[in-house]
């Protein structure tokens, strides 16, 4: 059996690949960031009302039948994770700067339209300023 010649990629592919890297992760960071941030149907949601209704949970478990302190425990687990996420503020400018940096190379090297961005809801400004146009 012939032995296989190892291969070696050049420094400029190597390059090329971590600025691949560098560039899908600022776009996936910007989108995650958009998802969790879209808004929501209903009333919003803020830290004192969360904190309101965790204050009931308590009063409401002491007389609670068994089944119905199970459904306000897993409530409870619910809302104190909602209270954490609500006081963890993302730095979303850092995010859009970074994505508007990278954008339109890893839009052109993927091919995606600007129609596919704005159907993910980035904003057409945050396009623009990255470079990325209708029909182009």
């Amino acid at each position: 059996m012939a032995k296989r010649r190892k291969s070696t990629m050049s420094t400029e592919h190597k390059r090329a690949l971590a600025a691949g890297r560098e560039q899908g992760r600022a776009v996936r960071n910007y989108l995650e960031a958009l998802d969790a941030n879209r808004p929501r149907r209903g009333r919003k949601r803020t830290p004192d009302s969360v904190k309101r209704r965790l204050a009931k949970i308590s009063q409401e478990l002491e007389g609670a039948a068994p089944l119905q302190r199970l459904q306000l425990t897993q409530e409870r687990m619910d809302l104190r994770s909602e209270l954490e996420r609500l006081s963890t503020t993302n730095d979303n400018a850092a995010l859009e700067k970074a994505f508007s940096k990278v954008a339109k190379a890893y839009a052109q090297r993927k091919g995606i339209s600007y129609a596919a961005w704005r159907e993910q809801g980035v904003p057409p400004d945050v396009l623009r300023r990255a470079g990325i146009k209708r029909g182009g």
